[in-house]
């Protein structure tokens, strides 16, 4: 796995960084896309870097893992 700073990078990262922080919290799609309101197919999509979440939901994943948005959208 991959360290925190190695996750630097851009926008495209975002999936990434997202499936980085779940495994490390060791909670699955579905627990996450409860916590966050979306589907757990759009977890997956986040993950695969075929979808980006809107900004209420990235602040909600960002809040959830205690990281800021900034590192999340890879602007860090």
């Amino acid at each position: 796995m991959a360290t925190y700073h190695e996750l630097s990078g851009s926008v495209e990262d975002f999936g990434k960084r997202l499936q980085w922080l779940r495994e490390r919290k060791q909670i699955s799609r579905r627990l996450l896309a409860d916590m966050v309101l979306c589907s757990k197919d759009t977890i997956c999509r986040y993950e695969r870097g075929e979808r980006l979440p809107d900004i209420a939901t990235a602040t909600l994943i960002a809040e959830y893992f205690e990281v800021s948005l900034d590192w999340l959208i890879g602007k860090y």
